[in-house]
């Protein structure tokens, strides 16, 4: 494989990211899942300066490929807070194209964030995997535990429709 380099998002790695957000969505077999638009992450991830803190930050997994560098994974997360522990991170996606799969590129990824929250002070750093996922393992090698076995944590939501239907109650 080619040089890997592991960065900080740009405004022009957008357009990307984007792309790769509804190939994850693909993958997880929620293919009208993404609704978000470039200007949607322009916007939240300051990218346009518009707010005094980004709702995100982002890296990405970039391989240099004859002239030109071509973008193969991204990362979204944000920080949480913890009222046990303190600040955290939650990252939201993590995601490698699947040529560049079982290469080291996700482990690079995944590490980036990690020091990121680390650098950060964060207490812990946090993130959800579907059931059927084969990269369970991955994180379980890394030491990541599973809270839903071994603490019972399920996780929860509620859509925008039911947070509108509970409002007009």
């Amino acid at each position: 494989m080619s040089k890997l380099t592991v960065r900080r998002t740009t405004a022009d790695d957008l357009d990307d990211i984007i792309a790769m957000i509804q190939e994850l969505a693909d993958f997880e077999k929620m293919p009208n899942g993404p609704q978000l638009t470039k200007l949607d992450l322009l916007r939240d991830g300051n990218f346009d300066a518009s707010n005094s803190a980004p709702l995100f930050y982002s890296f990405v997994a970039e391989i240099q490929e004859n002239i030109k560098p071509k973008l193969i994974g991204y990362s979204i997360g944000f920080f949480t807070y913890s009222t046990w522990q303190g600040k955290a991170y939650l990252m939201e996606d993590i995601y490698v194209k699947p040529a560049y799969r079982m290469t080291g590129v996700g482990k690079q990824l995944f590490l980036k964030n990690v020091k990121f929250a680390n650098d950060q002070n964060c207490s812990r750093f946090d993130f959800h995997v579907l059931d059927w996922n084969p990269a369970k393992g991955f994180y379980e090698k890394l030491g990541a535990e599973n809270l839903t076995k071994s603490e019972g944590w399920e996780f929860f939501r509620l859509n925008k429709e039911k947070m509108i239907k509970l409002c007009e109650d």
